[in-house]
């Protein structure tokens, strides 16, 4: 979701001595994140059901379309994968205990309670938080389910994997903000309305706004400053590796045909 599945690569191997230096807590933590991506998945294959009932608009329908046909053009024209990593899973961003609690809060924020919010629309008759949350799901369900197959892909390099939490973001934060104007905007409490509708109508105001805020420090504070360059900075010393190696068999294969 903020790029997770691609920073923290499943199969993928660090470096040996930062495998040693670990602390036993990081299988804990890796095993409820490999638990935390299979009930993602999960979850989205209930919300692409859902959502294909007329509730997401037609440019968001069409977005995921564009975004796989913009990166295969990308992986083939602009980023292709080397040869030299064809066969590995690469680690982009060895993340860190801390890191997994920001995407575990992440999920839950961006996922789990949107959902609740969505299914609680349902069974409340509130087609107005049903209508407002949807295409947030949609998008995110799609994000998901791209993130977790192009990082078993040999076909695509590093900086085209980070830009596509980089692209369902940076869409996602303007479906957000629809759904915070329609909820802070749009959507009035009864005059007469008792506890529980009041705490519901704050809990939709609240969690959009949460939403905003998070994946807007998402996008400013880690993909774009951290998560995006590291990508290319990979990206570029396997480039010059590989040219380097290129460079040395050529020469090679020089010196044995002037002898």
């Amino acid at each position: 979701m903020s790029g997770v599945s691609l920073a923290l690569a499943p199969g993928s191997n660090p470096d040996p001595e930062e495998t040693t230096r670990q602390p036993p807590q990081q299988t804990v933590v890796g095993g409820i994140m490999g638990s935390l991506r299979v009930i993602e998945l999960q979850l989205v294959a209930f919300i692409m059901v859902f959502s294909a009932s007329g509730l997401v608009p037609l440019f968001d329908l069409a977005f995921p379309a564009f975004t796989t046909i913009y990166l295969l053009l990308l992986s083939r024209l602009a980023f292709p994968n080397s040869s030299t990593t064809r066969h590995r899973s690469e680690i982009i961003f060895q993340g860190n205990r801390l890191f997994r609690a920001y995407v575990i809060l992440g999920t839950t924020i961006g996922l789990f309670l949107p959902l609740a919010y969505v299914l609680g629309g349902f069974a409340r008759g509130d087609e107005h938080a049903v209508q407002s949350a949807t295409p947030h799901l949609f998008l995110l369900s799609c994000q998901i389910l791209t993130e977790n197959i192009i990082s078993g892909l040999s076909l695509f390099s590093l900086p085209v994997r980070a830009l596509v939490p980089m692209l369902y973001t940076v869409r996602r934060i303007f479906v957000v903000l629809d759904w915070v104007q329609d909820v802070w905007l749009n959507k009035t409490l009864p005059v007469n309305a008792e506890i529980k509708d009041v705490a519901w109508f704050w809990f939709g105001r609240v969690l959009a706004v949460a939403n905003l805020g998070y994946f807007s420090i998402n996008l400013f504070g880690f993909l774009i400053p951290k998560f995006l360059p590291r990508a290319f900075d990979h990206y570029l010393k396997q480039r010059k590796e590989m040219e380097r190696k290129m460079g040395e068999e050529d020469k090679q294969f020089e010196d044995k045909k002037s002898n």
